[in-house]
This record gives C-alpha cells, sequence and structure tokens, in this order.
C-alpha cells in the first residue's frame, strides 16, 4: 500500500493534547490487537477523537503508527556520566529498553516491513526516526570533543558521514540485538559492545 501525502490545510490549529490522545491510543491499540487487527477507527474510539479528526493528521495507518513509535524514542536522553564510554552505555542503555517495551517491538517492526515496499514511508521512518535520533550521536560527540576525548573534526562532509556511520552501527546492533536476535542488551552486552565500537577488535 502506498502512503498518500495529506493535502494542505486550512482552518482551526491541530490540538497537541488531541494528537498526544491519539499517539498513546495508536500505541495501546498495537499492544492488545497487534499491526494487522489495528484500526484508525479503533484509535479514534480509544482516543475520544472523531475518525475524521486523524484523517486531517494521518494519511493511514502506517504514517500514525510511525509517529506513535518515534514518540517514543524521542524519550531518549544522552545522560552526562562522565566520559564517552559511559554516555553511550547509558544512552544504549535506554535505547534497548524502549525496544523492549511491546508498543515498539510490534510498530517498528510493523512499519520497517511494510516499508520495503512504500518509498514514502521508508522516508517518513528516515525523517521521524532515524534523523530526529541522530541528535544524540552529534550531542555525544561534541560533549567528548570537549571534554578531549575525541578531536575535531573540520570538514562538515566528512563529519556528516561519521554521524551516519556511528549511528548505524549503534542502532543496527541494539535493535538485531533485541529484535532479531531476541536476546537481552543488559549491562554486560552493552559494556562489550562500547568496547568494541570505541576500540575495535585488536588487543
Amino acid at each position: 500500500m502506498q502512503s498518500r501525502t495529506p493535502a494542505s490545510r486550512t482552518g482551526r490549529p491541530r490540538s497537541v493534547a488531541a494528537d498526544a490522545a491519539i499517539l498513546a491510543a495508536t500505541r495501546a491499540a498495537l499492544v492488545e490487537l497487534g499491526w494487522s487487527k489495528l484500526t484508525l477507527g479503533d484509535v479514534a474510539t480509544r482516543a475520544g477523537v472523531a475518525k475524521t479528526t486523524l484523517y486531517r493528521r494521518w494519511a493511514g495507518k502506517n504514517e500514525l503508527v510511525v509517529d506513535a513509535v518515534a514518540e517514543l524514542f524521542d524519550e531518549l536522553r544522552l545522560p552526562d556520566r562522565g566520559s564517552l564510554a559511559a554516555d553511550i552505555e547509558g544512552v544504549v542503555l535506554q535505547f534497548a529498553a524502549i525496544l523492549d517495551r511491546p508498543e515498539a517491538k510490534s510498530g517498528l517492526m510493523a512499519v520497517v516491513s511494510e516499508s520495503t515496499r512504500d518509498e514514502a514511508l521508508r522516508e517518513r521512518i528516515r525523517t521521524s526516526i532515524v534523523d530526529r535520533q541522530k541528535r544524540l550521536v552529534l550531542e555525544g560527540r561534541a560533549r567528548a570533543q570537549t571534554r578531549g576525548e575525541l578531536p575535531p573534526e573540520t570538514d562538515p562532509a566528512e563529519s556528516a558521514r561519521t554521524v551516519d556511520l556511528i549511528f548505524d552501527v549503534v542502532a543496527g546492533a541494539v535493535v538485531h540485538r533485541t529484535l532479531v536476535s531476541a536476546e537481552p542488551a543488559d549491562e554486560e552486552w552493552v559494556q562489550n559492545f562500547t568496547r568494541v565500537l570505541l576500540h575495535g577488535l585488536t588487543p
């Protein structure tokens, strides 16, 4: 199913409270019903809004679920634990904890599967989840550079490529560990992963 691009609309501004209720209702429906049985009508009932309210905001179920899952990842914060390694461990443990939540598991796996046939949905995942969470890499790298743990990067293009690579390595490893292998990303695993990330496989 191809994503439909919502037409621009004028009129009353969107209600932040209604948006929050709709996204929370979407996550609750994912847990209770699963992806295949989730409908916009059920979400509207749970959120206490008209179905037309959802269609004014989202083109369909795919986009709605992406935004509901993206809101979970917006909870991520990069803790200042005194060192780059400790900071990475802190945020990776948060990330793994979010992925362990039933609504995150079912929602993320479903939209990634759907996006293999839907370029517009892939783009929404990139902009709503991936690009937004790259802020954590930027923040962590800047903090480590201030501490003197990492050298400054003067080439903007090279810097952007580095950010993309770091994000891909971290996100890919944690998603594979928790959702594909279905193994826990506990403190021991996170410490070992961080060591490999920072120092590689050589002694």
